[in-house]
């Protein structure tokens, strides 16, 4: 989706994907600086259209992105200074975040190392073999769907990180590779409006829910 636009640079709203999480992060009193992971083609743009224009002054750093979403992380990761105790994850293609989900996943973190939002799962699942015929009805009791932001304690994601690089381990989200290592991580129920625009079609998704909000706001 987007073509030679990367994602997080689409447009909701009018504006850059990027810009609604962005806001939310700089306005939140839990958030000191904010380092950007972007494709290395786009960090002027970045920095002159997004951080610059639009005066995000929490916004320190614009490093490169990587290959995939782990190595992007690492790469920012490696960047933060060695003085901060807890560091949040957030995807900007989850452009709908809100300052109570920033607060309560960074205090979960603060006091037991590492805390992700997330969703209980309420679709039936349903486990399909390699010719699309169903092989079982999974049960969905302690199923939950990962989302972001996910906060963890900076040196313990910092030694996830560099141990799978090490071996080789990928990972599609921070919380697997805690996991891996053997930290426990925590779960705060998180919101079904915190959408990941991953889709032509959830892009209208979100157009509905920013309209519903743009509403809220105006009453």
């Amino acid at each position: 989706m987007g073509g030679q636009v990367a994602k997080q640079f689409l447009s909701l709203g009018g504006q850059p994907l990027i810009l609604h999480s962005l806001r939310v992060l700089q306005a939140s009193s839990v958030i000191h600086e904010i380092i950007l992971a972007v494709p290395h083609s786009e960090m002027d743009y970045c920095l002159k259209e997004i951080v610059a224009k639009h005066h995000f002054t929490k916004v320190t750093k614009v490093v490169p992105g990587g290959a995939e979403r782990q190595d992007s992380v690492r790469h920012a990761l490696e960047a933060v200074h060695d003085d901060v105790d807890v560091v949040l994850v957030h995807d900007a293609v989850r452009p709908f975040l809100t300052e109570l989900m920033i607060n309560e996943v960074v205090c979960t973190a603060r006091a037991k190392g590492a805390a992700i939002i997330a969703l209980p799962m309420k679709d039936t699942v349903k486990q399909v073999g390699a010719d699309h015929v169903i092989e079982r009805t999974v049960d969905r009791t302690g199923l939950w769907l990962a989302q972001t932001p996910q906060a963890f304690r900076r040196d313990w994601l910092l030694l996830a990180h560099r141990k799978a690089h090490g071996e080789g381990v990928r990972a599609t989200d921070d919380a697997y590779l805690m996991e891996w290592c053997g930290y426990p991580v925590s779960v705060v129920e998180g919101s079904g409006e915190n959408i990941k625009v991953t889709r032509p079609e959830d892009m209208a998704i979100g157009e509905a829910i920013l309209a519903v909000r743009n509403r809220k706001n105006i009453s």
